[in-house]
């Protein structure tokens, strides 16, 4: 049983946790059936703003399991990691590579889906994305080749699009490390503070995901005339929707069924609204080895 959190707000609200020891899954006869299911995500610059948007989706999610649902609020991608792994946090929302390093970590962890995506400012239709590199318009830097030697956003030494892409794919096409190439390396924490920081002039460039651009759009904060894009990846999978595999079979299944038939309920029409998602689509851990490739490659 999972143990009480050292601080809780009733219903879906903000939860401060302890990590415990990891757990491995479980066998049917000793799932785990909890009263509650603790949610996380990884952070955002304002991930308040992030959860506001996720509460249609919450709520659909307790009526289809029949659960309450509490937020463990992180401070990292490593720190949501951590909460799957020691069997704190139930389910959650990772990126690409947190995901796979998370499942090296515990084999406990799964993915069940992920949003397909509208066109948008940056974002391309369906369930992919690219990283993309960025400079502020105006400021002289329009190629690749003007980014050398330049200050370099990078966004969490966890986070696809913003390390481990730019690591391997990037690296691959200049023949050369990103400590070689650009003149010095920041970490910003989140993709939208990556985004601002470039249209700020508190760094040069800066690896953003095209989803994670398009929601700092949304918010008013830049738009696409503010920057120029310098590179491009290829396609990777959008974020994984995760649930730990020691939750007995029919709580799983009732997890997945209220993502997968979000799209049919129109309580939950403001969150697709809030991302520009038509729906989630089922995902499986096969799915992104195109990542598992690209982090063998990093190392």
């Amino acid at each position: 049983m999972k143990k009480s959190p050292l601080f809780s707000l009733i219903g879906f609200g903000w939860v401060v946790v302890s990590l415990f020891g990891a757990a491995g899954v479980a066998s049917a006869a000793e799932c785990e059936n909890p009263k509650t299911i603790t949610f996380s995500m990884v952070p955002t610059e304002d991930t308040a703003k992030e959860l506001a948007i996720y509460q249609p989706l919450i709520k659909h999610l307790e009526e289809t399991t029949g659960k309450r649902v509490d937020f463990y609020s992180p401070t990292s991608y490593a720190s949501v990691m951590e909460a799957l792994v020691s069997g704190w946090v139930d389910v959650a929302v990772l990126g690409p590579a947190s995901y796979t390093q998370a499942k090296a970590m515990n084999d406990n962890i799964l993915v069940f889906a992920t949003y397909s995506r509208h066109a948008g400012h940056m974002q391309e239709e369906g369930p992919g994305y690219r990283a993309n590199l960025i400079s502020r318009a105006g400021s002289g830097i329009k190629t690749v080749e003007d980014a050398k030697g330049k200050l370099l956003g990078l966004v969490d030494p966890a986070s696809t699009s913003g390390h481990l892409l730019p690591n391997v794919a990037f690296a691959a096409d200049t023949g050369a490390t990103l400590e070689e190439y650009f003149s010095r390396i920041v970490y910003t924490g989140g993709h939208d503070l990556s985004a601002l920081a470039v249209k700020e002039g508190r760094v040069d460039v800066a690896f953003v995901a095209t989803h994670r651009f398009d929601n700092v759009v949304d918010r008013g904060d830049i738009t696409l005339d503010d920057v120029n894009v310098l590179w491009k990846s290829a396609v990777v999978p959008q974020d994984p929707f995760v649930y730990r595999q020691s939750l007995c079979e029919d709580l799983r299944d009732k997890i997945a069924q209220a993502f997968l038939t979000a799209h049919d309920v129109p309580s939950v029409q403001p969150y697709f609204t809030a991302i520009n998602s038509p729906r989630f689509v089922k995902m499986a851990d096969g799915d992104y080895d195109l990542i598992r490739d690209l982090q063998a490659k990093a190392d």
